[in-house]
């Protein structure tokens, strides 16, 4: 049962998650440095060892070694010049190096709970995998056989290629795959022979994980998870000698590439918690409230928890009902207002919606007991009553995304529950997993032993740091979110373009303990938002099924945050009446797709128990949702009132503002908050005691 007092949380005591603060380097690291296979019960095989004679992990080989250190002194005096280019070069080279290392040891001199619970679990996976190869070796001695062919089919057609004949791949690249895109991969029997390799070896790993006989899906998901994150990792591609493109640049550019490269990794290893964030675009081509978020309204209302935006009008006739958006707070509301032609904010204002919005606080380690009580009451509720001060409205509408989705569900079960159901007249929630059995890949990270290191590690900051936060969800979609932008920005030595999404995505916002305990435990570990009573705030129980409110859902096909099944999952838990729309593409292009976009999506007005079965009936609109979702919910939004003016209530009288949108509260970086400042000093009071 979920904890109705939010000061009750002190933090999880993690004996039990094995308190490992003296660990191995193995465990003490990112979990990329440590080489499953290498134990495999088989002696010498294909898995146990590095086939390229190349580091296991790039990040330890950049981090704890300096190859430039014994080469600065001992260059040819060829010329004066060339000497002296090469004693500048691997100088440089050298303190970099030196800097990295120095990083590298004060991010490990931290605590790592997390880390070292996670490697025990994924340790303890592969002693049941190797204990079940060995009582059933058939499939496996298969598999190696198999393997071995391949490779010396592929040894045949190298030889040949060397020749001068042109012959079909053993291996290609998956469709997508656009690390091997540079033509020496084809061209270069080396490189060609590399990648091949490559290929064959690391889909064989997986396919043993996939194939083995014996052991339950979780242990199976995490191996195959982790196993994924390494084999990409040691990708020929991320390495400058076995990589064609990095090898011609570095010659071009006489090593400058790796120079700067090794700068900007300073910086950002600089910028890191416990894992390295790898900079995704240029952050000084942003400025919020200049050419990202820029509608135009005012903060009305603020507190410890939040700032309440209501934005100018756009039309002269507006809805009677206005909208109030709910945003997750594991990143900033201005996702929904990127730029004026992708910017709901922007659209909802111009279909005439009076829309508020939540900017929510950047927490600090003093907001370690604040839970999810104080994230309803002082923030959708506090909201909801300021909106009905102002408009003189007791009704609103209300669209949640993400985990805000899941905070206006929670919202409309206590508001149920309480009889006050008549506050909102429709609810909408974008990306909103409800059931949380098959979390995807992000499960990987929760069970038991895993959330109680990770509740010890945030009992002793106060908060789970925001950049970790980030770099878990870009781990997600390595190869796209993370090891291309490894080799670009370190490797290439290029600087990264500004796009004002990836921007948006590295500007991280910190997770109060108390809420985060609250997630991890009562929603993805023990699944208990859609069971009725699970929850309770305050000692109300949360029912779903009470729900009369009624509630348009949308998810999104390739969604890897939250999978589109476990959101068609409201379809059977809210009581009233329901819709849900299944658009195209993932969890932000899919939701932010304004009229004229090239995303569709999936409509189906029956809702039967299998998600599989509902989408098969389903009919293809080529179309954005918001559409569907604007001629839905014109029923409730009332009728229609000449506009209003922002910072005068309904009798047009004069009420305190607090700056022009999008406020202050949104420019506070995870890393201010985490030295205890997020603009919300005047506020302090009103949080628990820690």
């Amino acid at each position: 049962m979920a904890d109705n007092k939010d000061t009750q949380y002190q933090g999880t005591n993690a004996n039990s998650a094995n308190d490992n603060s003296q660990s191995s380097d193995n465990t003490n690291n990112n979990p990329f440095g440590y080489n499953p296979f290498a134990n495999f019960p088989f002696g010498n095989n294909a898995f146990g060892n590095n086939a390229f004679g190349i580091p296991q992990n790039p990040l330890d080989f950049l981090s704890k070694n300096n190859p430039f250190a014994h080469m600065a002194s001992s260059i040819p005096p060829y010329n004066a010049a060339v000497g002296e280019f090469y004693s500048e070069f691997f100088g440089n080279m050298t303190k970099l190096s030196q800097q990295i290392a120095q990083q590298s040891m004060r991010a490990n001199q931290a605590p790592q709970y997390t880390n070292t619970s996670v490697m025990m679990d994924l340790m303890d996976g592969w002693r049941k995998m190797g204990q079940m190869v060995t009582n059933h070796p058939g499939t496996m001695v298969e598999d190696q056989l198999q393997l071995f062919r391949d490779q010396m089919h592929l040894w045949q057609n190298t030889l040949q290629q060397f020749a001068g004949k042109k012959i079909e791949p053993v291996a290609s690249p998956e469709k997508g795959d656009k690390r091997f895109s540079d033509e020496e991969w084809e061209d270069n029997p080396i490189f060609n022979f590399l990648k091949q390799y490559y290929l064959l070896t690391t889909q064989a790993m997986m396919d043993a994980i996939d194939g083995v006989e014996g052991i339950d899906e979780k242990t199976r998901q995490r191996l195959a998870f982790f196993t994924r994150q390494w084999i990409n990792a040691v990708a020929p591609t991320n390495f400058l000698l076995t990589n064609p493109e990095v090898l011609r640049l570095t010659i071009e550019s006489r090593g400058q590439n790796l120079v700067q490269g090794m700068k900007q990794l300073a910086e950002d290893m600089g910028n890191s918690a416990d894992t390295l964030n790898i900079r995704m675009t240029d952050q000084s081509a942003f400025r919020v409230g200049e050419n990202i978020a820029t509608s135009k309204g005012k903060v009305v209302f603020e507190n410890h928890m939040m700032q309440l935006i209501q934005y100018d009008p756009l039309t002269e006739k507006v809805k009677q009902r206005p909208l109030l958006m709910v945003p997750p707070w594991i990143n900033k509301f201005y996702i929904m207002d990127l730029r004026e032609n992708n910017s709901f904010v922007h659209w909802a204002v111009k279909e005439g919606h009076t829309v508020y919005v939540i900017s929510w606080a950047n927490p600090t380690p003093e907001y370690k007991n604040v839970g999810m009580s104080t994230y309803m009451k002082d923030g959708v509720l506090a909201a909801m009553d300021q909106i009905e001060a102002i408009t003189g409205e007791k009704t609103i509408n209300i669209t949640g995304y993400c985990i805000g989705g899941m905070l206006t569900a929670l919202t409309l079960g206590y508001l149920a529950a309480t009889k006050q159901e008549s506050r909102i007249a429709s609810a909408t929630l974008w990306a909103t997993i409800i059931d949380f059995s098959d979390p995807g890949d992000i499960g990987v990270f929760i069970d038991d032993k895993i959330v109680a290191a990770i509740d010890k590690q945030n009992a002793e900051k106060g908060v789970f740091d925001g950049r970790m936060m980030g770099a878990s969800f870009s781990l997600l979609r390595e190869n796209s979110l993370y090891w291309n932008y490894y080799v670009q920005n370190y490797l290439k030595g290029e600087r990264p373009v500004p796009f004002d999404l990836l921007y948006w995505n590295s500007d991280c916002t910190n997770v109060t303990a108390a809420l985060h305990h609250f997630l991890l435990r009562e929603f993805y570990i023990n699944n208990l938002l859609r069971k009725p009573g699970g929850v309770e705030i305050d000692g109300v129980k949360i029912d779903l099924s009470k729900v009369k409110t009624p509630v348009f859902m949308v998810a999104t096909l390739q969604d890897h945050i939250a999978k589109w099944k476990s959101c068609y999952a409201g379809t059977q838990v809210f009581g009233g009446e329901k819709v849900f729309v299944l658009g195209e593409s993932g969890h932000i292009a899919g939701i932010m797709n304004p009229p004229g976009s090239k995303y569709g999506y999936y409509t189906n007005d029956n809702y039967p128990a299998d998600p599989d079965q509902w989408y098969k009936d389903a009919t293809y609109v080529k179309d954005t949702w918001w559409t569907r979702w604007h001629d839905w919910i014109k029923p409730f939004e009332g009728n229609e009132i000449n506009a209003r003016v922002v910072g005068q209530n309904s009798q047009g009288k004069e009420i305190p503002t607090y700056g022009d949108a999008p406020g202050s509260y949104v420019t506070v970086k995870a890393t201010e908050a985490l030295t205890g400042h997020n603009f919300a000093e005047a506020y302090r009071s009103q949080l628990p005691p820690v």
